[in-house]
């Protein structure tokens, strides 16, 4: 009898690791490592929804070369995605020349 009052909230403590918690972590680690592999001409968008290139990476912030010129300094936290690697960027770049 005691025992099966303890299996259900295991079985919910597991369940919920397993489906919340632990793909959570995982995206974190995504986005962490990211935000670590920036690199100038890297094109992203904030979570503000900025679209930018990067300009210069420093430890924790990121200068962000806006469509229209202008330099914007964010934190690296504050990059939601890589749209475009600099070497895609390049690639597609020189492919439209031709």
């Amino acid at each position: 009898m005691a025992f099966s009052q303890f299996l259900l909230p295991i079985i919910l403590l597991v369940f919920f690791y397993l489906v919340l918690i632990r793909p959570q972590q995982k995206r974190q680690k995504e986005t962490v490592k990211m935000q670590n592999e920036l690199q100038k001409g890297d094109k992203v968008v904030t979570i503000g929804g900025l679209h930018g290139t990067v300009d210069a990476v420093d430890a924790d912030k990121v200068i962000l070369k806006s469509p229209d010129g202008s330099r914007l300094t964010f934190e690296k936290r504050s990059v939601s995605q890589v749209v475009q690697k600099k070497e895609a960027a390049v690639a597609a770049d020189t492919a439209t020349d031709k």
